[in-house]
């Protein structure tokens, strides 16, 4: 479970966006930082300044990955071949947690890690209790037949919040998914512009 699971609406406002789109973020009411120094006139940022918020952003989507681990999703896409900002993006999306929150088994990126920890997604008919898990192409990721009854399962798949990407396709009443293929950055339902351009940059000083 993230350490940052209670506090994760600090994130969006301290980064001023709405990183999940989500409608009851209170970045949408109070779009300046959180503390008492969060409404002080906010300087023009660095180049520098630029590219750690770019990777603040992206690591904070993701339920704000520990530092160590995306460092080392940084090294295994400079490694692969092609644009290293599109290899990061598809490594990302890879992690199971990012798959189940995207098949909209679980309402939150959050909640879709603390769903994976307690063992209620099956990888290829197989329990699998790794957030980090990378799904490869033509796996098929669904609940687990106890689980499905769950409220929280219940109401993430029939919510209308969100749609399912062309890259997962959605069977068995959506509660079973086949992941087709790895996105590109275009590819991916992102509710506020994402730059790992600029994540790269920040990795390659």
């Amino acid at each position: 479970m993230s350490k940052r699971l209670k506090s994760k609406y600090k994130i969006t406002r301290r980064l001023g966006e709405n990183l999940w789109g989500r409608p009851k973020d209170p970045v949408n009411r109070r779009q300046y930082g959180p503390g008492q120094h969060g409404q002080s006139r906010r300087r023009k940022p660095s180049d520098y300044g630029t590219q750690l918020s770019a990777k603040q952003k992206l690591k904070g989507y993701y339920g704000n990955i520990g530092e160590k681990q995306f460092r080392k999703y940084y090294e295994e896409a400079t490694r692969r071949r092609g644009d290293t900002g599109e290899n990061l993006i598809e490594l990302l999306e890879r992690r199971l947690d990012a798959v189940v929150y995207r098949a909209k088994f679980v309402p939150t990126v959050f909640a879709a890690r603390q769903f994976v920890n307690h063992g209620h997604v099956l990888v290829n008919g197989k329990r699998v209790n790794i957030p980090s898990y990378l799904v490869k192409d033509g796996d098929v990721v669904e609940v687990k037949s106890k689980s499905r009854e769950m409220v929280l399962v219940l109401e993430a798949v029939n919510s209308a919040e969100r749609d399912v990407p062309d890259y997962i396709d959605v069977e068995d009443g959506g509660m079973k998914v086949t992941y087709l293929r790895g996105p590109k950055l275009a590819d991916v339902p992102y509710p506020v512009q994402m730059e790992p351009n600029l994540v790269i940059e920040f990795y390659s000083r």
